[in-house]
This record gives structure tokens, C-alpha cells and sequence, in this order.
């Protein structure tokens, strides 16, 4: 048995979760915060066969799409603050990261 942990964007929380459902896998679904943009994100607990572990990346894959967005920088702090003005910059969100775990055991009551 292995343990999936996937941190997705929560723009893309809800159709990893329909299409993880189509597939008759279940999840736990957490509300996570990243650190880079602080923005929201969605980590699913999958606990699966192994002979599934791929078939689960791969709707992992198909529904977490990475994007652009503008994000202001923050000011340094040793800059004057009437010189410094903060251009928006284009930075690469969403995707996933997922970590496939072996679990030694597993118990449901």
C-alpha cells in the first residue's frame, strides 16, 4: 500500500476530487497555505494499492495544470519608499507536488 500526498492550487482542488471520485478512489482532502505566494492550496491523503499508484498520478497529471500569474514583489526593506516602485512580475502557479509514500500499516475503524 503507499500513501499519496498531493498539494495542488485550489483552483484545481475540485476537479482532482470529482475525477479521483469517477475512479472510485477516495481521499482526505486538508486545507494547506503555500509559502512562496501565500496563497491557498489543497493538499488530498490518498492511501491506494500500489498497482494504482500511477493510475492516481496520472489523473494527478490531467487535472493540475500549471499557469501564470502577476504577483507584486515585495519592497525591500532598506529601499526609500518613494523610490521604489513594484512592478507586477509573471511567476508560474499551480501544478502539483506529490510525494508517494510506503505505508507499513494500515487500519480503518
Amino acid at each position: 500500500m503507499r500513501l499519496i500526498i498531493a498539494v495542488v492550487q485550489d483552483k484545481d482542488s475540485v476537479k482532482l476530487i470529482d475525477r479521483l471520485v469517477e475512479a472510485g478512489i477516495s481521499a482526505t482532502k486538508l486545507a494547506s497555505t503555500g509559502g512562496f505566494l501565500k496563497s491557498g492550496n489543497t493538499t488530498f491523503l490518498i492511501g491506494v494499492e500500489t498497482e494504482r499508484v500511477q493510475e492516481v498520478l496520472d489523473i494527478i497529471q490531467k487535472s493540475c495544470k500549471a499557469r501564470e500569474q502577476l504577483m507584486n514583489p515585495v519592497s525591500p526593506v532598506s529601499a526609500q519608499m518613494d523610490t521604489y516602485v513594484p512592478y507586477p512580475v509573471s511567476v508560474q502557479v499551480g501544478g502539483a507536488t506529490v510525494f508517494v509514500l510506503d505505508v507499513e500499516q494500515f487500519v480503518q475503524f
